[in-house]
């Protein structure tokens, strides 16, 4: 529980930083197309720090349902390949990181996938 809020806030903290570097620093430096790419790495950031949260509030609630730690995990992999990608992609331009994106797409539904199957050994 502690390993993911610890996560879930230094997420956040870099969400906000790296959204402001976005809004501030690199704004004018990249082209529509770049910057709604960016902003998509930040929505996704911040979508899924709130769940790796939650995910920390079931643990504690609920410990011994290991589907919660698998999501919490799958989050995190999400976040890195996901928004990590995307925030490479638009400021490198380099269009073959995009390569990597799907794979972090695969970790968030396959973390929400996990939230639901503890979900249901919860209830």
């Amino acid at each position: 529980m502690k390993l993911f809020l610890s996560i879930a806030a230094i997420s956040g903290f870099l969400a906000v930083a790296i959204g402001a570097f976005g809004a501030h620093a690199v704004k004018d430096k990249l082209d529509a197309n770049m910057l709604d790419v960016y902003k998509t790495g930040v929505q996704y950031q911040f979508y899924h720090t709130f769940a790796i949260i939650a995910i920390a509030l079931l643990m504690r609630f609920f410990p011994e349902i290991k589907a919660f730690q698998w999501a919490g995990w799958l989050f995190v992999v999400g976040i890195v390949l996901f928004s990590g990608s995307l925030y490479a992609l638009s400021l490198s331009g380099t269009t073959k990181l995009g390569i990597v994106t799907p794979f972090g797409g695969l970790s968030f539904l396959a973390g929400w996938a996990m939230l639901l199957i503890g979900a249901s050994k919860a209830i």
